[in-house]
């Protein structure tokens, strides 16, 4: 279930899966206001490759796809920020309770999950083309022979004329 509800809350953004501050602050208990702050003061543990503000024609874009329950989980001026799996592992170290340690587990091996469907979704649609391929390969033998075939019957089944 856990599971489930924190797939919904992975978003793709920039070309990477994401969750946003808000989603995780909720996750770990804790008021959005609280989370950023403390990763304010820890500024240098979040490279840009860990976390990221959105745009706002990114949040925008996000902002139509779902409906938040609450108006006050964000700040109408303030963008919101995206935690990459780097990121929101770095958060455990900046929030210490034991509700983010275990939340953090169940995050990381929700990514786990995500990143082992890719690759299988990935394996899958590679061997769905190339058995196309040899479908192709089996059609195009096939249309060859029945052409052949109707060649043959065809010149049997005239009515000669002459000798």
């Amino acid at each position: 279930m856990i599971m489930e509800i924190l797939k919904q809350k992975t978003h793709t953004i920039q070309d990477c899966k994401v969750m946003l501050d808000f989603d995780l602050a909720a996750l770990y208990e804790v008021e959005t206001r609280v989370l950023n702050q403390a990763v304010s003061r820890n500024s240098s543990r979040f490279p840009d490759d860990f976390m990221f503000r959105l745009s706002q024609n990114e949040w925008e874009s996000m902002s139509s796809q779902f409906v938040m329950t609450s108006s006050s989980r964000r700040p109408k001026k303030a963008l919101p920020y995206a935690f990459t799996e780097q990121g929101i592992a770095m958060l455990s170290s900046v929030l210490r309770s034991e509700r983010a340690v275990q939340t953090n587990i169940l995050i990381m091996r929700t990514f786990v999950l995500i990143r082992h469907y890719a690759l299988s979704h990935k394996e899958l649609s590679e061997k769905l083309r190339e058995l196309e391929g040899k479908f192709a390969d089996v059609y195009q033998t096939l249309g060859y022979f029945l052409d052949k075939n109707r060649l043959e019957n065809g010149q049997a089944d005239r009515k000669r004329i002459g000798y």
